[in-house]
């Protein structure tokens, strides 16, 4: 590709290092920051560096956050004896989007994978079985994409709380086998949590 100048290279390298995004594309939108007004692409770079530089992890659930705890965790309609387990943030953003559920969440941080060297000791797993074992928590939902990994990650987490007396169950087989939680859409996602049934 041809650039016309060192700092549109830069730019365009920069951006296509952004997941789906390529060479062509990180082109388009470079030019176009380029031509918009100068607080546009001054408002974004601003907005990125708040984004990394401000953004918390609630310490009881690890989910993104601008306070110590999140706004889920300290909210006061939701329902406090169940946790549903999920890779990540992308997961919780979904599950939300369907209003079916309103329990609290612990986000692991990832999935086991020793291919990727992605072991239990790299996600968040301690603080997930010390509350379950808090009187409280009655439930923990497995609602982790099932691919191979993270049949994986389930069956370790389960053997992991049997010991603290919690009812263990997963979500739904509505969500289809392989599948990333964050692309199922919302109807499923969320009859998949309603119908969710105990991990044997």
């Amino acid at each position: 590709m041809n650039f016309p100048t060192r700092l549109v290279e830069e730019a365009v390298n920069e951006i296509s290092r952004l997941p789906g995004i390529g060479k062509k594309t990180a082109m388009r939108l470079a030019l176009h920051l380029l031509k918009a007004e100068e607080s546009v692409t001054v408002d974004l770079a601003s907005a990125l560096v708040n984004l990394r530089t401000k953004t918390l992890y609630c310490k009881h659930c690890h989910h993104i956050s601008e306070e110590e705890v999140c706004g889920i965790c300290s909210g006061n309609r939701r329902d406090k004896s169940i946790l549903c387990v999920v890779e990540d943030s992308r997961d919780v953003i979904a599950i939300e989007e369907t209003t079916q559920y309103q329990g609290l969440y612990h986000v692991l941080g990832g999935i086991i994978s020793p291919m990727a060297g992605i072991g239990p000791d790299e996600l968040n797993i301690s603080s997930l079985v010390e509350r379950a074992t808090s009187p409280d928590i009655a439930e923990v939902i497995m609602a982790i994409s099932p691919t191979m990994e993270g049949d994986t990650t389930v069956f370790y987490l389960s053997k992991k709380l049997r010991e603290c007396g919690v009812r263990i169950s997963s979500i739904a087989r509505g969500v289809p086998l392989g599948g990333d939680l964050e692309y199922a859409d919302s109807l499923t996602l969320g009859r998949s949590i309603i119908t969710r049934t105990e991990y044997l």
